[in-house]
């Protein structure tokens, strides 16, 4: 049977395609910096290696990475017939992480490039991850009991990254995706402190939110030594949440999968280890 390979295998959508692949029976190649096959976007001659006898590949590139453009047309000559892309919710809408975002963020040169193949593709656009609340960057204020964020009072859609990992096995897997553009969120809205009152009631670990004005969120994690550029960034990316943009529910899961997007509460449910005192 001919592998799959999943680009950013130990990454939180990586490792769940990963997983749900291997319990499919299927030979998979988890290509990374620090994954079981060296990948790098900086070193090409990383890329032949890994795409070498493949026919499907997920690939779930960081925000920073500016060589997807050419893996892509590699793969192609290759001979990938498929290929997932993971993407972003709302980086195609101008003005969606903050005034000054034109639509024409990491994540859509990326996009182009991928409609531009001539492979059966499929394009993932989540919105923020429900993961961050429980292995991500929300994970260790929680514990400490206080999740400051420039979110304001806005609300999100969080998606679960094993939804995310789903559709993405479906499309490499089945028939049905190639074409299809997924904008994948969970199933309803809730503000970071519901998210933080659903993770109170399974866990009984207690954590206020604070709202934080954006300029001085930045001016917390730089002086926590975030660089300047990096906390701006993630400013902006809360910008969605803030303004509301993230509470609008997709239909990507049900869409390609034909079943509800798993409630946060049993995400929380699932992960309340996580949180344990």
């Amino acid at each position: 049977m001919t592998p799959f390979l999943v680009v950013g295998g130990t990454g939180k959508t990586g490792r769940a395609v990963v997983a749900r692949l291997r319990a499919l029976g299927v030979p998979v190649r988890s290509a990374s910096r620090s994954g079981e096959r060296r990948f790098d976007w900086a070193d090409e001659a990383t890329w032949a290696p890994v795409l070498d006898g493949i026919a499907g590949v997920y690939v779930a590139p960081p925000d920073d990475a500016t060589t997807v453009p050419a893996f892509l047309a590699t793969a192609e000559r290759s001979g990938v017939e498929r290929l997932v892309l993971l993407s972003a919710r709302g980086s195609d809408v101008p003005g969606y992480y903050g005034d000054g975002y034109d639509g024409a963020g990491s994540h859509a040169p990326n996009e182009r490039a991928l409609r531009a193949t001539g492979l059966r593709w499929t394009i993932l656009r989540p919105g923020w991850f429900a993961q961050n609340f429980s292995e991500g960057f929300f994970r260790d204020p929680v514990l400490r009991g206080e999740l400051r964020l420039a979110a304001g009072d806005g609300a999100a859609a969080w998606v679960d990254t094993g939804d995310i990992a789903d559709v993405a096995v479906a499309a490499l897997t089945g028939d049905g995706h190639a074409g299809e553009i997924y904008e994948l969120s969970g199933p309803r809205a809730l503000t970071v402190a519901d998210a933080l009152a659903e993770i109170e009631r399974v866990s009984g670990r207690i954590a206020r939110y604070v709202a934080v004005p954006p300029e001085r969120f930045v001016e917390e994690l730089a002086a926590q030594g975030w660089p300047r550029a990096d906390a701006s960034l993630w400013a902006a990316g809360l910008t969605p949440i803030r303004t509301g943009r993230e509470a609008a529910v997709a239909d990507g899961v049900e869409r390609a999968l034909g079943r509800t997007a798993t409630d946060f509460a049993d995400f929380a449910r699932d992960a309340a280890d996580s949180w344990r005192p």
